[in-house]
């Protein structure tokens, strides 16, 4: 590799440690914090960290006036709840609210080997709210008759006095994670307004921790919308906790939305609205400190359509399910309404190209592989060498590139003895690209296909973390593909480390620094430029350093197969290098110059266009400056 060809992978280098530390700090970016809790956390038991309320102003209602209260008989109950099951999920159903308390997945297993709960009692609060002339229904204080109880569906029915009734239709649809939520009124066209024609939803909720690793995990727990008129999701950020309090992070989406999601790594809990959320949903959200259990509590306060006559009820979809990519687009086409409402999407795949991929390479080349029913970790090293061999001839050129301008060394070495002047930079840097042009070789050669691999780099950064089917599958010494291998840990943090050392990672660091220390060694360095490869080579051992530090909390399957793919680059390397000789290749350019002295139209194409463009720019460069000392002088 030359001196150009290093530059280009160096700033590839500082663009990938860059977006890492961008991930990794992305939690701490806020810019509109409206709020600040300013009490202490407290330890780390669940039970004290309910949730909790506050009531918005209602019409008050004297003790001798509650039994003439049209909600008289809803104000006191007992609270019971009907479950819905259909094999893939199973859902609780409050009287005390008629909203979801409880929702426990089959097929995945918690940490400690139990199907997983996405949440239960005092971890979750929906709350329905309806104007009425004289006094507001709030679902949530309220308690309701569970009638017309199927083996998948129920109806909850509010019952006033005298004024009609409301009922919340429950149905979870077979052999799926969504469940449908009809509201409707009956015959309480004196207790709305002939106006109304909104409800609003306040949504709350304690989003567990899942996984082993709480800092990664906690960076995949997000606050997830959809805007109507986009195909793309949006995240909201919420800030960390700190030791002593808790910032609430909060925006207000102006357009309408299809859904919002509360996402864990691997789960979700998401709410569409078949008409769309009407603009002006505020969402907001804290995170919780390592040791609570809880990763992050989340709120989405909007509204939604209501027909107070009951013609057409209003509708609601919950999806309570893994983040699995096939999976969501599939129960993407349960959802009522024309809108497409993605729910795929949920899942970060990456910027648009990164995204691209993914969808079309990455993800489907893995679903193939998973078929076989191998281990996961061999699926991953068939992918690292399936991926390698398509992005082969891109290695291939960039290797050439760098053994033509190798093998054109003793040239330029001879225009630098020429021009040893600083002064003569100029003339210097002319003649060298005549040199390049000359032959046909560009010193962008070795940078441009380099780039190429850039996106499947970033996309496996991108997909290995979010892939459910490598959660808690083992490897070698990893136990959880998904988390950080710790077989080497410790009781105590070390700042920057940690209380453990993924060795999956340590194998990552010392491909890095064996193919930085291979790359120096054939380095040929042109006269002059020893501090430029001073800089690099700090630059270059120094990014191995930077990576162990950033990823030793990172999933180990992604360290796994950065790993694998230093390794398979060394390897590669190692072979073009053995099997090219510098001579035979400043011979084959020399013959090809010769061939093609006579020929004007073939020095017009390939690296000899580029490099007589960089020349004409040289000289115009030159130009100028003479004018410009002229003009000086």
């Amino acid at each position: 590799m030359d001196r150009r060809t290093f530059l280009g992978v160096s700033i590839i280098s500082l663009i990938l440690l860059l977006v890492l530390l961008w991930s990794s700090n992305s939690q701490k970016k806020n810019a509109k914090a409206k709020a600040q809790y300013e009490q202490t956390i407290n330890s780390a038991k669940a039970a004290e960290d309910s949730i909790q309320f506050v009531d918005e102003a209602t019409v008050v209602v004297s003790a001798s006036q509650d039994s003439l209260s049209p909600l008289f008989t809803a104000m006191n109950g007992t609270e019971s709840t009907v479950f819905l099951d259909n094999g893939l999920v199973r859902i609780g159903i409050s009287s005390k609210g008629a909203a979801p308390c409880f929702a426990q997945l089959s097929g995945y297993n918690d940490q400690q080997g139990n199907n997983v709960v996405l949440f239960g009692q005092n971890e979750i609060s929906l709350n329905f709210k309806i104007d009425g002339k004289n006094q507001n229904i709030q679902s949530r204080n309220l308690y309701f008759e569970a009638i017309e109880n199927g083996q998948n569906s129920v109806t909850m029915r509010l019952n006033t006095n005298g004024y009609g009734y409301l009922d919340f239709n429950y149905t979870l649809l077979p052999e799926s994670y969504m469940l449908n939520l009809d509201i409707m009124a009956t015959g309480m066209d004196n207790f709305f307004s002939s106006d109304l024609n909104t409800l609003a939803v306040d949504w709350i909720q304690n989003l567990r921790q899942q996984e082993k690793g709480f800092e990664f995990e906690q960076r995949y727990t997000t606050l997830t919308y959809k805007r109507a008129d986009k195909v793309k999701a949006k995240v909201m950020n919420v800030a960390p906790a700190t030791s002593k309090s808790r910032r609430a992070s909060s925006k207000t989406i102006e357009e309408q939305l299809d859904w919002v999601a509360y996402k864990n790594q691997f789960f979700s809990c998401i709410m569409i609205a078949s008409d769309t959320y009407s603009g002006g949903t505020q969402l907001s959200g804290v995170s919780y400190l390592k040791g609570q259990g809880y990763m992050k509590k989340l709120m989405a306060k909007t509204h939604a359509a209501f027909d107070p006559d009951g013609s057409t009820p209003t509708q609601f979809q919950f999806y309570f399910g893994p983040n699995d990519y096939k999976i969501l687009k599939q129960n993407s086409k349960l959802a009522h309404g024309d809108q497409k409402v993605r729910l795929n999407r949920v899942i970060d795949l990456g910027w648009p190209v990164v995204r691209e991929f993914n969808r079309f390479l990455i993800i489907p080349l893995f679903n193939l592989l998973s078929k076989w029913n191998l281990n996961m970790g061999i699926v991953i090293l068939l992918m690292t060498l399936i991926v390698k061999m398509l992005v082969f001839p891109a290695q291939v050129k960039s290797y050439m590139s760098s053994a033509k301008m190798r093998a054109l060394k003793p040239y330029v070495d001879e225009v630098a003895a020429k021009y040893p002047k600083p002064e003569d930079a100029m003339k210097k840097q002319q003649e060298t690209m005549a040199v390049y042009s000359k032959y046909g070789v560009s010193p962008m050669g070795g940078c441009l296909p380099s780039l190429i691999q850039m996106p499947v780099w970033m996309a496996f950064f991108f997909f290995v973390p979010n892939a459910i089917e490598l959660r808690q599958q083992s490897f070698l010494w990893a136990t959880d593909l998904t988390g950080f291998d710790d077989i080497i840990s410790w009781s105590n943090n070390i700042p920057l480390i940690g209380n453990h050392l993924s060795i999956f990672c340590i194998l990552f660091c010392v491909t890095n620094i064996i193919n930085t220390i291979y790359s120096m060694q054939q380095q040929q360095m042109n006269p002059g430029q020893e501090d430029t490869m001073k800089m690099m080579r700090w630059m270059m051992y120094l990014m191995p350093v930077i990576f162990f530090f950033t990823f030793n909390n990172y999933s180990s399957g992604l360290c796994y197969y950065y790993f694998i793919s230093g390794l398979v680059g060394i390897i590669t390397m190692i072979w073009l290098r053995r099997s090219t000789d510098d001579k035979a290749i400043l011979a084959k350019l020399e013959a090809d110059y010769e061939a093609s002295r006579n020929d004007p139209a073939k020095r017009k194409t390939g690296g000899n266009s580029m490099m007589a463009r960089l020349e004409a720019l040289q000289k115009e460069q030159e130009r100028l400056q003479k004018q410009q000392q002229q003009r000086n002088k």
